[in-house]
């Protein structure tokens, strides 16, 4: 990450509950996601937005 370029965003909405498979319903990230989050670089980040918006998509959160 550069000096100037802002740390990505939380994907997180407020609705913390973790599913059957320890995913949260709100923001669909892993316990393991959930706790990293604040260590990550944006590349990490971007990631596990992708993997966040590929679950909701399986889970048919999506369309």
């Amino acid at each position: 990450m550069t000096a100037d370029e802002r740390p990505v965003a939380s994907p997180c909405v407020s609705v913390c509950a973790l599913g059957e498979d320890d995913t949260c319903t709100g923001c669909q990230r892993s316990v393991d996601e959930i706790r990293r989050w604040g260590q990550m670089n944006n590349s990490e980040r971007r990631q596990v937005l992708l993997r966040c918006h590929e679950r909701a998509r399986r889970s048919g959160l999506l369309f």
